[in-house]
């Protein structure tokens, strides 16, 4: 008897005395071997799958003595029926290392945070640093193209870069569905079931597809139930809120509901425009030939979802590449985007648009508002329209300068510090406000 097989002797005298129940040791316990116990894992092989079933819902216990005897932390247990050894052209899939799906680009690092998902972000990062243990399930729910899937692909490359025997795998819900219905095409539901019980990490994306379809959801019943009571992770994905999924058995609507629910928004101002720099510096775009007005314009106009902002990145650079132009200002932004509806350059809130409502507003000349007059109706109307310009297409003070004649930024630091204490105190100038921001809407 080797050291190792010594060691796991010592083990099962461990085990019978934590079960304190002789019968229950003789009948599963007692003839089940160590195979092997290496890197955190260690396999065990037993003769019978009720053997196996009665092991698998005690694996803290096994966890615990191993780690006790062989004075090195076990971190996961594999029980193998002996006839799979024994013929291993039959054995399951979860001997054969399962194929994650996961998408490598997709990581906490290159997703960016705002408003919209900062709870869904949260919420990821602590399952994939505790998975099976902080929110189990975690249910994220949105519109398309916001950043569900990217999330979901994060949680397993954090996982399989930490955990390095977790067996983690990513699935649109569709695929699920396949998957089950051609391993029972193929007569082989037994393998279909071992490599879902292998699975330490399941993450599914666009559950609303398992609406109407009765046998998968008997089946991903037991495979959430099986892996909740295993402490075994799931997050899931949808485009609206397990309540809301039309078609979903209520006892699936109540486990979702069981861990933690968090919604995505479509991104705000400020996160669609950190959205377009972090897209555009991984093409290894120079952001020194963009003006700052074209990335407020793009923020404002596709931040329907990241997809739209994606796209629009990618138009851009192909469009400046088409035309051979170094740089790109506002009108090749808007000579790129002139064909799509949702961009039609009427409706395009500019700086040259604002500046010209205010004039119109207060009865003066474009010249007159940019002008060097120092008269106080136009000085007033003036530092208005550099506080909108600032305001809602977030320039920097330098370009806003530049829009104005050339002003120094302090100077424009300095109108929209005034308007913004005019607007605490003086209820008329604030109305003021309001009707410009209407107008240009």
């Amino acid at each position: 008897m080797n050291e190792q097989q010594k060691m796991w002797t010592d083990c099962l005298n461990d085990i019978k005395e934590l079960l304190n129940d002789q019968v229950k040791y003789d009948t599963f316990y007692s003839s089940a071997s160590l195979l092997e116990f290496k890197n955190g894992l260690a396999k065990l092989v037993v003769e019978m799958q009720l053997q196996k079933m009665v092991l698998n819902t005690d694996k803290e216990m096994l966890k615990e003595a191993i780690s006790h005897r062989f004075n090195m932390r076990c971190d996961e247990i594999e029980i193998i029926l002996k006839d799979e050894l024994d013929n291993p052209d039959n054995a399951p899939e979860h001997l054969v290392e399962i194929k994650s799906n996961l998408k490598e680009e997709f990581t906490f690092e290159q997703f960016v945070v705002g408003t919209s998902n900062k709870l869904a972000q949260a919420a990821s990062l602590a399952v994939a640093i505790n998975p099976g243990e902080s929110f189990n399930p975690l249910f994220i729910y949105g519109n398309s193209g916001l950043g569900k899937t990217h999330l979901l692909n994060a949680i397993g490359n954090y996982v399989k870069k930490n955990r390095a025997n977790a067996k983690v795998l990513y699935i649109p819900c569709l695929d699920f569905v396949d998957d089950y219905i051609n391993h029972i095409k193929n007569g082989k539901i037994d393998v279909f079931n071992e490599k879902y019980r292998s699975v330490d990490v399941l993450l599914v994306d666009d559950i609303q597809w398992l609406a109407g379809k009765e046998k998968s959801h008997e089946v991903f019943f037991q495979i959430f139930n099986r892996m909740i009571l295993q402490k075994k992770q799931i997050v899931l994905t949808s485009d609206r809120m397990p309540q809301e999924i039309s078609g979903l058995e209520q006892r699936l609507v109540s486990r979702f509901n069981s861990g933690l629910s968090v919604g995505i928004d479509s991104p705000e101002f400020e996160t669609a425009l950190a959205i377009l720099k972090n897209k555009l510096e991984m093409r290894n775009f120079d952001m020194d030939t963009i003006d700052d007005e074209v990335l407020s314009f793009m923020a404002s106009n596709f931040s329907g979802n990241v997809r739209d902002l994606e796209g629009a990145v990618n138009r851009l650079i192909f469009y400046s590449i088409l035309e051979n132009i170094n740089r790109i200002t506002m009108n090749v932004a808007l000579e790129a985007f002139k064909d799509q509806s949702s961009t039609s350059t009427s409706g395009v809130l500019t700086a040259e648009k604002i500046k010209k409502t205010v004039a119109e507003y207060y009865n003066l000349t474009l010249s007159q508002l940019v002008g060097k007059s120092r008269m106080s109706n136009i000085t007033m109307a003036r530092h208005i329209a550099m506080y909108l310009v600032r305001d809602l297409l977030n320039l920097s003070f330098i370009k806003i300068g530049e829009e104005f004649g050339g002003r120094d930024h302090s100077t424009v630091m300095s109108a929209c510090e005034k308007v913004s204490n005019l607007l605490k105190k003086d209820e008329a100038y604030k109305e003021a406000l309001i009707e410009l921001k209407t107008m240009l809407k």
